[in-house]
């Protein structure tokens, strides 16, 4: 990604987003106010059909996607492929939001991404929130590797014509942006976590084994098909399909 696009899209979080009355109130507890909400399994959900991921850059949200979707046969929605345009060029606000409202707006779906501009109606219309909540040295290596990783070709996850050039000169202050997570922009994802808490299912997943803990874990629910197909209307099976035990 050219660094000083994703700088001049996010780095307003710490300070838009999160005023330093509510930086200071979440520095001294960096925990939710709803523990028992905040669960790192699939235990006691009985759906999960609209599941946003969100943490900071280099922490696993598209890979835990696509992981995901697998795991709960969902379709998957990376919002860097749609936001971005070749050459790293972004999306208007205006039309940014217009166009998540029509992606939100699809039955069942994984959405991963951060965009503060579009976060009030994928809460709202979220039914799951996974936040990862790693280390933020475990993500600054990691977007670097994922830098050398894609070297001049764009990711799995992102636009056609987006490439990840390794010899960025704003290398070194992507980095310190990806460090600086926990004071700039997670006070102000745990505030919006708290308040959606009691109605919606919430997962807080702090390291590399809460993640494959989580991804391991049984789900209490049938697979999405199995549960398309209990919600079919029951038909009276046709005579040659009956069968007649036999003596």
């Amino acid at each position: 990604m050219s660094i000083q696009n994703s700088l001049n899209h996010e780095f307003h979080w710490g300070q838009t987003l999160a005023p330093e009355s509510v930086k200071n109130h979440y520095r001294t507890q960096q925990t939710f106010k709803h523990p028992g909400k905040f669960v790192g399994s699939l235990e006691g959900i009985k759906t999960m059909k609209r599941v946003l991921i969100l943490g900071s850059s280099g922490s696993g949200k598209s890979t835990l996607a696509r992981q995901l979707g697998l795991k709960l046969e969902l379709p998957v929605i990376h919002l860097d492929r749609h936001f971005w345009h070749p050459g790293w060029v972004g999306t208007p606000t205006p039309e940014w939001r217009n166009m998540v409202h029509r992606l939100v707006q699809r039955d069942i779906w994984i959405m991963d991404g951060n965009y503060r501009e579009t976060l009030d109606m994928r809460l709202e219309a979220a039914d799951s929130v996974v936040f990862l909540d790693l280390p933020p040295w475990i993500c600054a290596m990691r977007a670097i590797k994922r830098r050398v990783q894609y070297l001049n070709r764009p990711r799995p996850d992102i636009a056609e014509g987006c490439k990840e050039p390794l010899l960025d000169p704003q290398l070194f202050q992507f980095v310190r942006h990806v460090l600086s997570y926990p004071d700039r922009a997670k006070p102000y994802v745990m505030q919006q976590l708290n308040s959606i808490a009691h109605e919606k299912h919430v997962i807080h997943l702090r390291s590399t084994k809460d993640v494959n803990n989580f991804l391991s874990a049984p789900i209490d629910y049938p697979p999405l098909h199995l549960i398309r197909y209990s919600q079919m209307p029951q038909q009276r099976p046709s005579a040659d399909l009956v069968r007649i035990p036999m003596d």
